[in-house]
């Protein structure tokens, strides 16, 4: 009867650590579109933005951010990457300003980007989502090939 019981305990302990990590792997709370609400951000003259799409997708541990941007003189915009929150570098395509980013989980809401031009660290940005989920603010500090720190506030609704 022991070793039947013994056996009940530990698949019923594997289990429940199984359906654990995988809700674990699929929780990030940034997972879905979010859309530009310009009249709650702070932007820095000259980078004002016409409105911005963030769709966050996520596979496993892996993350895939798809940004489609329309700045104020309407051009248009896309960057695309999918990192991890381990601090280990991954490419970027689309940002004039930056080539990788390398991030990190600071809280189950709030994650930290060191942003990279050819290894170099050129900015600084962070996002965080609401407890309730329903809004994301990103901090950018950025300095620009010209020597200029732009800075903002992006807050989010999502969608």
């Amino acid at each position: 009867m022991r070793p039947l019981r013994a056996r009940a305990i530990v698949g019923f302990v594997a289990t429940v650590g199984a359906i654990a990590i995988a809700f674990a792997a699929d929780s990030d709370p940034v997972v879905g579109t979010w859309q530009l609400n310009v009249a709650k951000s702070t932007m820095a003259a000259g980078s004002a933005l016409k409105s911005q799409t963030r769709t966050y997708t996520q596979s496993g541990s892996s993350i895939t951010l798809v940004m489609k941007t329309v700045a104020a003189d309407g051009k248009e915009s896309t960057l695309k990457t999918t990192y991890q929150l381990d601090g280990k570098n991954y490419p970027v395509t689309g940002a004039p300003d930056y080539d990788s980013l390398s991030a990190k989980q600071l809280n189950p809401y709030t994650a930290s980007f060191t942003l990279k031009k050819a290894g170099k660290a050129v900015g600084r940005t962070s996002r965080t989502v609401s407890h309730d989920g329903k809004q994301m603010t990103s901090k950018l500090s950025l300095t620009s090939p010209k020597g200029e720190v732009i800075e903002s506030v992006l807050v989010f609704d999502r969608k």
